[in-house]
């Protein structure tokens, strides 16, 4: 049989090592081999398939792994199916041990040794950059009228990072910083065909007050998208509750709402959308597991951003009119997204 090698990017900068020898998979990160698998896939009622995208399961048989970093070899083999087979959603072990340590890590969902790519890509680790909001204690506060958690601090600097096996590019987020990013923010806005929908066109100064405005707003986070490091993208993500919106719906505490703006012609297209509000999604409900649903309030005639929306998960609830525009309210809630899982 041939033999053949592969590669998967991680976040950290490493890249997991595959060697393919028929059915027997070897992964490596560097030159320490994790683990040693034989595979085949098959559908979920057990025919099997012969095209990638088919292979809705895999049934692993474990050779060998390395007994002092099982859990990363572990993960690890859950990546190489999860994120290169899109719609593989289960994984079916054969000779592991399954013990209290990896039913509690999330990567081994039951003691029939089954791995969901539901749970896996519920796991943070890998992909949040910086502190996360999970944990901060729950302490309500009254700001307008209304009664909502207290907020974490903003974090600061790159918050997300995945490598996007279908685009073969890496997908980022981080903060803005007013100073950076305030020329490239100015003229986003001032494009016509941003400006459209946005309605936010204005000198360098008047967006600077709008920035710094928004900065010291604990219920906003202001987000730079990156394919490649390279920034194309502004989002705006706000704690629905307090926000203006939380007004036209039942808002839970930790709902999220998003607004977003690709400023940079050559990164249009639905599949750098599908790829980039993906990633923002899935950045917003691994920082906050107390977060249920995401939430979008688009122009109700913007029909090809609640096509995009629509297409990741995202359904209309209903129409209703903002003083200044007439809206959609677009809402996915956690168990959709992960349920649907479109990343790899």
């Amino acid at each position: 049989m041939s033999n053949t090698s592969a590669s998967v990017a991680l976040p950290d900068g490493r890249s997991l090592q595959a060697r393919i020898n028929g059915s027997v998979l070897t992964l490596a990160l560097g030159d320490q081999p994790l683990i040693q698998l034989q595979g085949e896939r098959a559908s979920e009622s057990g025919d099997k398939k012969g095209t990638r995208d088919s292979a809705r399961a895999w049934h692993l048989q474990l050779v060998e792994c390395d007994g002092e970093r099982r859990l990363e070899a572990i993960w690890a083999a859950c990546y190489w199916h999860f994120a290169l087979y899109p719609d593989c959603h289960t994984v079916h072990w054969r000779d592991l041990d399954i013990d209290a340590e990896l039913l509690r890590s999330g990567l081994i969902a039951n003691a029939q040794g089954v791995s969901l790519r539901s749970l896996f890509w519920q796991l943070p680790e890998q992909w949040l950059r910086a502190p996360a909001s999970a944990g901060y204690p729950q302490l309500f506060a009254v700001a307008g009228g209304v009664r909502h958690p207290q907020r974490p601090p903003t974090p600061k600097g790159e918050v997300y990072r995945r490598f996007d096996n279908r685009l073969g590019q890496w997908i980022s987020l981080r903060t803005l910083d007013v100073d950076t990013d305030l020329e490239r923010f100015n003229r986003w806005q001032n494009d016509p065909r941003v400006s459209a929908f946005w309605e936010e066109t204005g000198s360098l100064e008047e967006h600077r007050a709008h920035l710094q405005k928004l900065d010291e707003d604990p219920h906003s986070l202001m987000l730079i998208g990156c394919f490649d490091d390279e920034p194309f993208a502004y989002f705006e993500v706000y704690w629905a509750q307090e926000d203006r919106l939380g007004r036209y719906y039942d808002a839970g505490h930790y709902d999220r709402g998003i607004h977003m703006l690709v400023g940079e012609a050559h990164h249009r297209g639905p599949h750098k959308v599908r790829s980039w509000l993906s990633a923002l999604s899935h950045y917003l409900l691994l920082d906050e597991p107390r977060t249920q649903t995401l939430v979008s309030e688009p122009r109700a005639d913007n029909d090809r951003m609640i096509a995009h929306l629509q297409r990741v998960g995202f359904c209309r609830l209903k129409e209703f009119d903002f003083p200044h525009k007439r809206a959609a309210l677009m809402a996915m809630t956690r168990e959709g997204f992960f349920d649907r899982c479109d990343l790899c």
